[in-house]
């Protein structure tokens, strides 16, 4: 029984693929779509009552589609607050992050069991178990490590649903909650608070 269903469940999960890169194509294509704060902050507004889950769609998007996921979060922050900016950029990212996990898991990681010896393949899935979480967790820590990047490559490791989702929703909770206050308060930082803010990010880098 459970053979047949999976190929049943690989098609649904490759159509939700197509669906959220169809939509995000439609939507910087047709609403000739500003990739700028500024220009991403009033796109939402126009959205109206509709804004909160057009973000969110943007979010998902990001996960299957280069573009920067800064701007949508520090223009949330613009338009919601700190508080509400960060809900609902980390839930988009989130959404997004386990709907890329469950792709690859289920359409790449078939492949890779079928290239990797067995024996490897076994201990590489026991590493994982065993320290995953840690080290997923450290990686979401890490801007300068694609956030895309890892959505994939765990999925094609042995960690577990439980471990990816609360190592990426912890991990991705301090960049999510500083581009919030950075939306917010934007337009009013001055100069100096810029650079001292960036020498901050850089200091933090290098210590990580």
């Amino acid at each position: 029984m459970k053979k047949n269903s999976r190929p049943g469940l690989k098609w649904f999960t490759a159509a939700l693929f197509v669906l959220a890169a169809a939509a995000a194509v439609w939507a910087f294509t047709t609403l000739e779509f500003d990739a700028s704060v500024e220009g991403t902050a009033q796109r939402i507004r126009d959205w109206g009552m509709w804004g909160v889950a057009g973000s969110i769609g943007l979010m998902v998007a990001h996960s299957f589609l280069p573009f920067p996921a800064e701007i949508i979060a520090c223009a949330n922050g613009m338009v919601y607050g700190p508080w509400w900016g960060g809900v609902i950029t980390w839930v988009g990212a989130m959404l997004g992050a386990s709907f890329a996990f469950a792709l690859v898991r289920s359409l790449g990681r078939p492949f890779v069991e079928r290239m990797v010896p067995a024996d490897q393949w076994e201990r590489m899935s026991v590493w994982s178990q065993d320290r995953g979480g840690a080290v997923l967790l450290v990686a979401r820590l890490v801007p300068v490590i694609a956030f895309n990047l890892i959505n994939y490559v765990a999925a094609l490791t042995g960690i577990s649903w439980w471990t990816f989702l609360w190592a990426t929703g912890l991990g991705i909770l301090p960049l999510t909650i500083l581009l919030s206050i950075l939306g917010d308060r934007m337009l009013a930082m001055p100069l100096w608070a810029w650079l001292a803010l960036g020498v901050l990010a850089i200091a933090a880098w290098v210590v990580m």
